[in-house]
C-alpha cells in the first residue's frame, strides 16, 4: 500500500495516524530476493518520496536543500551483503525515529567508501519540525560509519571541523585521506553572500567542491562553480571527476523585468561588500556574453545568446587543471549548436552535417561513476533537467586520461527512448523501459541502478500519491532489442509508515521507500595524487629570464593570484565552426582556415564572477546573490599585469605571436574574451574556470586543438612571448 494523506492539522498534534502499514512501526526488513548483486556488500540509501521535482534531494540542481518539502525525513543508510541480508546502519547505530518524524529524525544522502573499505561517508541532516508551523534551520552534514561488517555494530561520528552552517553534501575521501565534497558555503565565507544563487533560476545552489582536512580544519575551495557542482568522484587514475552545471549566461530574471511582465524585483548590487550600494537601473548592468533577448541583438550582428549544459568536468585534488573530462565538450556531445554571428558564412550552426567520431549525442551527464573492470570507463545519466529527478537514459563513454576527445564514443547502454518522456495522453516511445539513475558498475560485472517503469514525467498520480516514479535498486540485463534493462530488484522491497509536519500541514506516507545511491564496499587500490609539471615552452621562458618557478609560485600563492598563459589565441579547435576562427594578431601571427572574413585580435579581456545580482526587491530582497561577470579588477592582479592602456578594462594585449598572459585571482570562477584593437569582442569563452593559488595554467589555444586546428596544424609549442614580457615587467616590479 502507498498512500499520503493530510491528517488533521491541529496544532501540537504528533500522533501518528494509524494506517494499514503498521501504526507507525515498520515490520523487520524483508529478505532480499536470492540474486546474485556482487562479491561485495552494497551501500545505499532509502529515501521518503518527494511530491515535487523542483530542487528537491533527486533533482538536477538545488537538491541539497534540506527543508522538510524538499527532502522528507524517515528515510535511512543501508547495507545490502552478497548473501541478499539487509541491514538498517544508521537505525542500528541510534540515528533515525519511527512512526512521527521529530527533532530527531534524519535523511541520507551520498554515501561513499574509503579506499581500505573498512568505513564510508555520508551526508545527513538531522531534525524536523516538533509541532505544526514551526519553522527550523536544518542543514546537511557530513558523518562517518565504522562498523560495516554483518557482525559488526556500526557507530557513526559527526566530521569535525567542517563548516557548521552550511550544507555539506556528496563527500568522498581524496587519495591523502582529505575529504572532498561540495557545499553551499560562500566562496569568500561571507555570510551575506549566502546563498549562491544559479544563473538560471536565481535559485541556491551548492557554490562549488571543497577541502577538508578534517583533523585540523584546514578548508579551501577547489573549484568556484557559478550555477554548482554535482556528485564528484576520484577515478583510478587520481582524478576529481564531477558534474558541472555549465550555464554562463545572462539573467533571465532580470530581462523579464526591463522587458517583459516580470515582477522579480532584480537589482544590482555596487559590489559584494555586506553594505554595498543598491542599484535598480538594469539596463546596461550586463557586459558578458552576449545578450539573450531580441530587444539587445536588435540591429547587431549578435545572435542571442544561451547555454545550458551539465557535463563531466575533472580537477586535481589541489584544485589546479580545472578542464571538461578529456576536453570533451558540445562539439563532441551535443547534436545541436548555434552560431555566435549571423553576418559571416563561415560561422555556422552545427545540426549534425558535419562528419565527427561520436554519433550518439548526450544532452547532459549525471551521477557518473567509474567501471573497477575497465578504468577510464564511466557510466552516467543523460537526463531532462526537469521531470524526471534525473533519472533518464544510462549512458558510458571510455575517457582514460590518454584518450582524445576527437576518438570518444558514447555507448547508450539502455535505448535511447528512456532520455525523454512522453506526456500524460501519448502512449511510451516503444523502446521505453523506464526511467535509471545511479548507475553502478560492480566488481563482478553486474551493472545496477535505481529504476523506475514509469515512462512519463514526474508528478502524483492522485490524492493519495506524492510521486509516480518508485525508485528501486536492480540488476540490469540485455533486452530484445540489444540495449540493457531493469532486471531484478535487490531488495523486496523497504516499506515504512512514517509522519511529519511539512510545517503547515501534518503529512503520512506509508509503503515503499525509494532506493537511491548504491557504492560498493569494497577495498580499491588508491591512486598516486597526480601533479602536472610546467610545459617545456614556459619552463624556458623562466630559464631565459632566471627565475625560479618556486619563487613564483610562493609570490602567486601570498598574493592569492595564479598566472594563466595562452600560446597562440589565433588558434581554434577545426570542429568549433561557431564563433570566428579567422583570426590574425595585427602587424602578427595569422591563423586562416578558409577563404572570407580575417578579424583581428589585439586584447584578452578577463572577468571575474562577482555575485552582485540582488532578487526580491532593493527594500527586501532575498537572501544571497546571484553571480554577474564583471572586467577584472581585483587589485593584485590589476598591480601586477602589465598595463594595457589602449585596451578595454581588465584585458592584456596580445603578443605578435599570437600569446596572451596575465596574473588573475585565485579560487574565484573568470572567463574572458578575444577583442579587437577597439574592444569589441570577437570570440567568448563559454565556460567559467577557477584557478588556484600559485597555480601557472597554460593553455595552446583560445579553443583547445584536439587533433588539428582551423588550418590542419596541431597545438602550438611556440615560447609564449606574451609571457617573457609580462614577466619581465614582473621581475622589475619585484627584484
Amino acid at each position: 500500500m502507498v498512500c499520503i494523506t493530510l491528517a488533521a492539522c491541529t496544532a501540537g498534534d504528533t500522533t501518528a495516524p494509524v494506517t494499514s502499514g503498521g501504526g507507525g512501526t515498520p515490520a523487520a526488513p524483508p529478505a532480499s530476493p536470492p540474486i546474485t548483486a556482487g562479491a561485495f556488500p552494497i551501500l545505499f540509501i532509502t529515501q521518503v518520496p518527494v511530491s515535487g521535482d523542483f530542487t528537491a534531494i533527486t533533482a538536477t540542481f538545488g537538491n541539497h536543500i534540506p527543508s522538510m518539502q524538499q527532502a522528507p525525513r524517515g528515510g535511512d543508510l543501508w547495507i545490502r551483503y552478497p548473501d541478499g541480508t539487509l541491514k538498517n546502519l544508521t537505525k542500528a547505530a541510534g540515528f533515525g525515529m519511527e512512526g512521527m518524524q521529530l527533532d530527531q529524525a534524519i535523511a541520507v544522502r551520498d554515501p561513499s567508501v574509503h579506499w581500505d573499505g573498512q568505513k564510508a561517508i555520508c551526508s545527513m541532516v538531522i531534525g524536523a519540525p516538533t509541532q505544526q508551523f514551526q519553522v527550523k534551520d536544518f542543514v546537511w552534514q557530513l558523518y562517518e560509519i565504522t562498523g560495516l561488517g554483518k557482525n559488526q555494530t556500526p557507530v557513526i561520528t559527526k566530521v569535525p571541523n567542517q563548516p557548521p552552517d552550511y550544507n555539506n553534501v556528496s563527500p568522498l575521501y581524496g587519495t591523502d585521506d582529505r575529504i572532498l565534497f561540495t557545499s553551499d558555503r560562500p566562496r569568500s565565507g561571507e555570510r551575506h553572500l549566502h546563498p549562491q544563487h544559479d544563473e538560471y533560476e536565481s535559485t541556491a545552489v551548492v557554490s562549488g567542491l571543497w577541502s577538508l582536512n578534517s583533523s585540523n580544519g584546514d578548508l579551501f575551495l577547489l573549484n568556484h562553480a557559478p550555477s554548482g557542482n554535482f556528485t564528484p568522484i576520484v577515478d583510478s587514475f587520481g582524478r576529481v571527476v564531477f558534474t558541472q552545471w555549465d550555464h554562463l549566461k545572462r539573467d533571465q530574471q532580470a530581462d523579464a523585468d526591463k522587458y517583459g511582465s516580470g515582477t522579480n524585483g532584480t537589482f544590482t548590487w555596487v559590489s559584494e561588500a555586506a553594505n554595498a550600494q543598491k542599484n535598480a537601473t538594469l539596463i546596461g548592468s550586463e557586459v558578458f556574453p552576449e545578450p539573450r533577448v531580441d530587444q539587445e541583438v536588435a540591429g547587431t550582428n549578435m545572435n542571442k545568446h544561451d547555454f545550458n549544459q551539465f557535463f563531466p568536468w575533472t580537477i586535481l585534488e589541489d584544485g589546479t587543471e580545472s578542464e571538461t573530462l578529456n576536453h570533451l565538450g558540445r562539439h563532441e556531445l551535443h547534436s545541436y549548436l548555434p552560431s555566435s554571428l549571423n553576418d559571416d558564412q563561415n560561422v555556422i550552426e552545427f545540426f549534425g552535417q558535419l562528419t565527427r567520431f561520436n554519433q550518439n549525442a548526450i544532452t547532459n551527464l549525471f551521477q557518473i561513476k567509474e567501471d573497477p573492470l575497465k578504468p577510464g570507463r564511466y557510466y552516467g545519466v543523460d537526463a531532462t533537467e526537469f521531470g524526471t529527478r534525473a533519472a533518464g537514459q544510462i549512458v558510458s563513454l571510455d575517457s582514460p586520461p590518454s584518450q582524445n576527445a576527437d576518438q570518444i564514443a558514447v555507448t547508450y547502454v539502455t535505448h535511447r527512448d528512456t532520455s525523454g518522456f512522453n506526456e500524460d495522453n501519448q502512449p511510451p516511445a516503444p523502446n521505453h523501459s523506464g526511467h535509471y539513475r545511479d548507475p553502478l558498475p560492480l566488481s563482478d560485472g553486474t551493472l545496477i541502478a535505481a529504476h523506475t517503469a514509469e515512462t512519463r514525467a514526474e508528478g502524483p498520480t492522485g490524492n493519495t500519491n506524492p510521486s509516480r516514479y518508485d525508485f528501486r535498486l536492480k540488476t540490469t540485463k540485455v533486452l530484445p532489442n540489444g540495449f540493457r534493462g531493469a532486471n531484478q530488484p535487490l531488495t523486496a522491497g523497504l516499506n515504512k509508515t512514517i509522519s511529519y509536519w511539512d510545517p503547515d500541514k501534518k503529512l503520512t506516507y506509508s509503503g515503499n521507500l525509494w532506493e537511491l545511491q548504491p557504492v560498493e564496499v569494497k577495498p580499491r587500490t588508491r591512486p598516486a595524487k597526480l601533479t602536472i609539471a610546467l610545459p617545456s615552452p614556459e619552463q624556458q621562458v623562466m630559464q631565459q629570464l632566471g627565475i625560479d618557478l618556486a619563487a613564483l609560485r610562493a609570490y602567486l600563492v601570498q598574493n592569492d593570484l595564479a598566472l594563466a598563459v595562452t600560446r597562440n589565441v589565433t588558434t581554434r579547435d577545426d570542429f568549433d565552426k561557431q564563433q570566428p576562427f579567422n583570426l590574425r594578431v595585427p602587424g602578427g601571427v595569422q591563423h586562416v582556415g578558409t577563404n572570407g572574413k580575417i578579424y583581428d585580435v589585439q586584447h584578452l579581456q578577463f572577468f571575474q564572477a562577482d555575485q552582485v545580482r540582488g532578487i526580491g526587491g532593493i527594500n527586501n530582497p532575498r537572501p544571497g546573490r546571484r553571480v554577474l561577470a564583471r572586467a577584472l579588477h581585483d587589485n593584485g592582479a590589476l598591480a601586477s599585469n602589465k598595463p594595457n592602456p589602449t585596451g578595454p578594462a581588465g584585458s592584456v594585449k596580445i603578443a605578435a605571436d599570437g600569446s596572451a598572459a596575465a596574473f588573475v585571482p585565485a579560487r574565484r570562477a573568470r572567463s574572458w574574451q578575444l577583442t579587437d584593437p577597439q574592444g569589441t569582442p570577437v570570440v567568448r569563452e563559454r565556460y567559467w574556470v577557477t584557478f588556484q593559488p600559485g597555480e601557472v595554467r597554460v593553455c595552446t589555444s583560445c579553443h583547445g586543438i584536439n587533433e588539428k586546428d582551423q588550418a590542419g596544424q596541431t597545438a602550438p609549442t611556440n615560447q609564449p612571448l606574451a609571457l617573457l614580457e609580462l614577466l619581465q615587467y614582473w621581475k622589475a616590479q619585484n627584484p
